[in-house]
């Protein structure tokens, strides 16, 4: 109760503030980039019940000659670029937040396909609302693998507090100043999640038997 409380009252006070910028970007992007302005998307929830999530659109549309989308780094624009890089784009999960489906602080919501591939341990990272930032992405975001992300995050499910909140919320402002974690080596922003080998091994031996 005192973090959706906390949740409520911060963020409808800070989408008061930054009004003017929400605004601006909208017809940035929706110039630059044309409609639709919002990247929407279903995502993976509490308890894994999913929900549509919204940030700013950062990529075009853009296929090859089979109608196929191109690779997120082609697809990816200058603008799009900027705008992960200092986190902009997540400002619409703000309204995400006053609606009850995220909350500020909490396991980045992924890819509803991903939910087959987690470990039992890493499924406990929806025993959390996902968040706009959370443990892991002030611990290294996307330059860490995605076994090291589930670890921070299941921590995070067994720790949580307001106080831990406040914390990774100031520590985040220090990660968006200095752009750190963005991607991850090699590519736009991080590789598919196909599984972890203890996943895999544990599905071989299930098959077995």
């Amino acid at each position: 109760m005192l973090k959706r409380l906390f949740d409520f009252i911060a963020t409808a006070a800070g989408l008061i503030v930054i009004s003017p910028v929400l605004l601006f970007l909208f017809f940035l992007v929706r110039q630059k980039m044309g409609s639709p302005v919002f990247f929407r998307q279903k995502r993976p929830g509490l308890h894994g019940d999913p929900f549509y999530m919204y940030k700013f659109r950062t990529m075009t549309n853009a296929c090859d000659d089979n109608s196929c989308l191109l690779p997120d780094c082609e697809r990816l624009t200058r603008l799009g670029r900027f705008l992960r890089a200092t986190s902009l784009d997540e400002l619409p999960e703000l309204f995400n937040v006053l609606n009850g489906d995220m909350s500020l602080v909490g396991p980045r919501p992924l890819l509803l396909q991903y939910l087959d591939r987690y470990t039992p341990d890493q499924a406990r990272r929806h025993e959390a609302k996902p968040g706009i930032t959370g443990w892991a992405q002030v611990n290294g975001r996307n330059a860490i693998t995605w076994e090291e992300k589930f670890k921070l995050d299941v921590w995070y499910v067994e720790n949580q507090s307001l106080w831990l909140d406040i914390k990774i919320l100031l520590m985040t402002v220090g990660k968006v100043f200095h752009r750190e974690g963005i991607s991850a080596d090699g590519e736009a922003t991080m590789q598919e999640f196909m599984g972890s080998e203890q996943h895999s091994v544990s599905n071989k031996r299930s098959i077995r038997i």
